[in-house]
């Protein structure tokens, strides 16, 4: 059977089309690059704010049925940037560990990284992950916290994933 990943580009300004999301594509060029088993992708483009990010991960998460979502943008700390926000609204389970780890890597990067307040959490059987906006740091961030994805899904009853070994060795416990 298929995973369903969700791929939710938060901006106001792609969301009106007043610049190409670059953001969303380079999540999907990833993802196909890393994982081997059988997925498909449930993408979206949004605008800023609690309400419409909300909304959009309920809509993902309880109607479609994804199995992982990952957004990118609005997690910085300008007016608009309120994606931790609906987070919180969302979430039944904060994953604090992937934040940590995704500031982390990018501080190593940019010093501006420390500005950043991506999260991670569950809702019923869909884990959320919250990556920057450019795509140079979804590469670092997703690549450091993506080895826990496959096992963090199986022990929350969603969609198996399997990782090209190559490029991500995703981590499972040997029983």
């Amino acid at each position: 059977m298929s995973v369903k990943i969700g791929i939710v580009t938060i901006s106001d300004r792609a969301s009106r089309g007043e610049y190409e999301d670059k953001s969303g594509p380079a999540i999907k060029a990833w993802l196909d690059d890393v994982i081997s088993s059988e997925w498909h992708a449930e993408s979206r483009v949004i605008e800023d704010g609690v309400d419409t990010v909300e909304a959009c991960l309920k809509d993902l998460c309880d109607n479609v049925g994804v199995d992982l979502v990952l957004t990118t943008g609005g997690t910085g700390p300008s007016p608009r940037d309120l994606t931790p926000e609906a987070m919180a609204r969302v979430m039944e389970k904060e994953l604090l560990g992937f934040g940590e780890l995704m500031r982390k890597v990018s501080l190593e990067q940019v010093p501006t990284a420390i500005l950043s307040r991506q999260t991670a959490g569950i809702r019923g059987k869909t884990l959320i992950i919250n990556v920057p906006g450019k795509p140079a740091a979804i590469d670092v961030c997703l690549s450091a916290v993506f080895p826990a994805v496959p096992y963090c899904l199986d022990l929350i009853g969603a969609g198996r994933i399997e990782t090209e070994g190559s490029k991500i060795d995703s981590f499972r416990p040997k029983k």
